[in-house]
């Protein structure tokens, strides 16, 4: 690479700000809103510092105090995960690190975790989505785990929409690339289409590793003497305050300033191979047992890594910013701290085992430099050019930031929303209006089948995967011996969160959570991530505190703690905010995948039994939203005993072989969950309503602690006697038969109409 020599000298030496500098010029003006810093925040790091901090300490500390690092604005809120945690014998590392890890048996540790890169998206929608990925896959490798799986969450605006068309393609192609050629298989996730999403999409990505007990990696930096290693890609300017400044603030109003954010700081730019090598070097690494602490480069780059490190670890660093290898000559120090150039990794190793570090990184044609100590004081000290620039607290960086207890109150509206009753919306009252309602239904764009967006994802790779979308949950082996499988599933429903956000975020955990069980599971963990919109306005502040303290609530009835996670705030255009969107990760385990139960009705002359109590529950109904473009009433109500007892059930019955099929009413109710069954199994049914149900409500109703089962005719008895013991309605509906869905006395539809509604739809609108 060749620099213009003279202009990287202009713009270092005769602009570096040094420590002693910053104690001889105090009244120095320097740009800290500009960073992102309120007021009192610049002066807390001046009470901190006993002085002005320099360029470089002001750029650290502005990215790692930003909302989207540091949790300034939830973190009051968020205590209430591990304050009411349940007790969990499989729990073995929690919130705090890069990611949670959970005993599976066997001494296999897995670790999964989900995050957000929704901001980046929107600006740059392939490497938005493809950094998005290269994160969560670095933060699961940190952990000592080798990544096995992604999964991602996405929601866009109307399907329709012009920039729905510009911003989708991208995203599915940055997952679908940067996945595809790290060789991980994307075993599930969802698509979502709403306008409130229009300017806001959420770009949300899952990973999950798996390692052994002794595997596990902590993010510390411990043993004076020990070196800092900055190994993987060169240092540019790409990203620099990416993230961590983009993802902590809103969106201008398009109106007043075209269709594109205001604020453009540089996204990030993925180099999948690159993090392949970086991938197979650190677990050579980890096998040959070199590292003492390590962390990736995420949001914030190496202000993150450094303060992380020296703050958990038990002393202090030093680090010679000089020797960072950089693909651009001109960066500042401050820009090389602030950059969130991807696929980059620190260990702290110590010095007789760096020259092996070093080695297997050259073996695998990854760059590695020293670039620091750990010492034996308690400050992060960074240098440049001779002088020193940083000399901070190390936890003052990067854990003791603001903690604010934004004011919240529920919004003026809530109560007009919530009065707004379904009921009043006319209702298909024939048959024939039965049968166009399905077919309308089906073909939406939420409930139409999303194969033209996971046909474009690798989905068997590494030969480990299970069940991938559209099952209920994605399934991975772990043990090719044994069997020894984990499940996964991620829900969220903003319509419902928009209803009751205390409410929305526990039927968000109830659905993931019944997804696991239903593919025969059992559910163990959860990550989350909490999409909502600027922490500064009070409505959407009171919607993220209920959606926290019914989150932490249900997850405590379940049994299954929250592994860690991430928040994403300031997701708003102008004054609009999108719905609370908390999406919800559930890890469950299963003994032997060969035993896992599918979606899809595959045994002729099955019989169907409907799992669960249905009412007349309607309010932010799939059905609502098609037929009338309504949202208002309350949601489902929640029982978590119900949602415990089914999943009992279901694990018990796929342990034992007493189904051959299951899946879980949700979205459309009944009859969505009749037609995905019956479309992936390649065989109808035939169904009979219990005497004296309204056939609407039993077909479109939503209420939740349901399941549909296919269970063998020689397996009737026993299932039914296990459901009666343990308490839980079983209604048998009908059976798998022909190639029609036939719901008698109401209205009869091929699976190839059906096929076609379901299928056609996103091709049409975005093929």
């Amino acid at each position: 690479m060749t620099t213009d020599a003279g202009t990287a000298s202009e713009r270092v030496s005769t602009t570096i700000d040094t420590v002693k500098r910053a104690v001889d010029t105090p009244g120095l003006a320097q740009p800290w809103a500009e960073l992102g810093l309120k007021r009192d925040e610049y002066d807390r790091i001046r009470e901190i510092l006993g002085r002005r901090p320099t360029g470089a300490e002001l750029a650290m500390y502005s990215v790692m105090w930003s909302e989207h690092c540091s949790y300034k604005s939830s973190k009051v809120h968020l205590r209430q995960f591990g304050e009411k945690a349940p007790p969990s014998d499989a729990l073995l590392v929690g919130i705090g690190e890069n990611a949670g890890v959970v005993d599976v048996g066997q001494g296999y540790a897995v670790t999964f975790k989900v995050e957000s890169h929704n901001h980046p998206s929107y600006v740059e929608p392939y490497q938005g989505a493809a950094t998005g990925v290269g994160g969560i896959v670095r933060d699961i490798l940190a952990m000592g785990a080798r990544p096995v799986a992604v999964m991602d969450p996405l929601r866009f605006g109307a399907a329709d929409h012009p920039d729905t068309r510009r911003v989708l393609p991208g995203v599915v192609a940055g997952v679908g690339g940067y996945g595809n050629c790290l060789g991980l298989p994307n075993i599930g996730g969802e698509v979502v289409f709403d306008p409130c999403y229009q300017g806001n999409p959420l770009v949300n990505a899952l990973c999950v590793g798996v390692m052994r007990h002794e595997d596990i990696h902590l993010a510390k930096a411990s043993g004076v003497g020990n070196k800092v290693i900055l190994y993987g890609a060169r240092t540019g300017g790409d990203g620099i305050g990416g993230v961590s400044v983009l993802a902590s603030e809103t969106f201008a109003d398009p109106s007043a300033a075209g269709t594109r954010p205001a604020k453009r700081p540089a996204v990030q730019v993925g180099d999948p191979f690159q993090e392949k090598l970086l991938i197979e070097c650190t677990l050579e690494v980890f096998r040959e047992k070199l590292v003492v602490g390590i962390q990736d480069l995420g949001g914030a780059g190496l202000s993150c890594a450094t303060s992380e490190l020296a703050s958990a670890g038990s002393g202090g660093m030093r680090v010679e910013l000089d020797s960072v290898p950089l693909r651009d000559a001109t960066l500042s120090p401050e820009e090389i701290l602030m950059s969130e150039s991807q696929e980059r990794m620190c260990a702290v190793v110590e010095p007789d085992k760096v020259e092996r570090f070093l080695e297997i990184c050259e073996k695998w044609d990854v760059l590695a430099t020293v670039i620091g100590e750990v010492t034996d004081g308690d400050r992060l000290e960074i240098h440049w050019r001779g002088e020193q620039i940083v000399d901070v607290p190390p936890r003052t960086v990067a854990h003791e930031g603001p903690v604010y207890q934004r004011p919240y109150a529920r919004p003026v509206w809530q109560d007009a929303l919530q009065a707004d009753d379904p009921a009043k919306l006319s209702r298909p009252g024939t048959p024939e209006e039965l049968r166009e309602a399905v077919l309308s239904l089906v073909a939406s764009p939420n409930q139409a089948s999303k194969s033209w967006i996971t046909s474009q994802y690798d989905r068997y790779v590494l030969g480990n995967t299970v069940l991938a979308q559209p099952e209920d949950s994605g399934m991975i082996r772990v043990d090719e011996e044994t069997n020894l499988g984990v499940a996964l599933a991620t829900d969220g429903n903003g319509r419902y969160a928009k209803l009751d956000p205390y409410t929305g975020a526990q039927l968000a955990l109830a659905e993931a959570y019944r997804n696991v069980a239903a593919s025969g599971a059992t559910p163990l963990a959860v990550t989350n991530c909490l999409n909502f919109g600027s922490p500064e306005d009070p409505a959407a502040m009171w919607q993220f505190a209920e959606a926290c303290r019914g989150l932490a609530d249900a997850c405590l009835a379940l049994g299954t703690p929250v592994t860690g996670g991430n928040v994403s705030f300031y997701n708003q255009t102008g004054e609009v905010a999108i719905h609370p969107t908390p999406v919800v990760g559930v890890l469950g385990v299963i003994d032997d995948v060969t035993r896992r139960t599918p979606m899809g009705f595959t045994g002729e002359g099955d019989l169907l039994f409907l799992l669960g109590d249905t009412r007349e529950e309607l309010g932010g109904s799939a059905w609502s939203e098609v037929a009338h473009g309504h949202l208002g009433g309350l949601p489902p109500a929640v029982d978590l005993d119900r949602e415990r007892l089914l999943a009992e059930v279901l694990v018990a019955g796929s342990r034992d072989g007493m189904l051959d099929a299951a899946h879980d009413l949700s979205d459309g109710g009944l009859v969505q969950a009749l037609v995905e069954s019956c479309l992936r199994g390649g065989l109808g049914a035939r169904i009979v309503l219990p005497e004296g149900t309204d056939p609407f409500v039993a077909l479109f109703s939503e209420s939740t602690g349901r399941a549909v089962v296919a269970v063998p005719r020689s397996e009737e008895l026993r299932f039914t006697d296990m459901c009666r013991a343990r308490g839980l309605p079983a209604t048998r509906i009908g059976v798998v038969d022909g190639d029609s869905l036939d719901v008698q006395g109401q209205f009869s539809i091929g699976l190839g109409e059906l096929r076609e509604a379901s299928e056609s739809t996103i091709p049409a609108l975005l093929g």
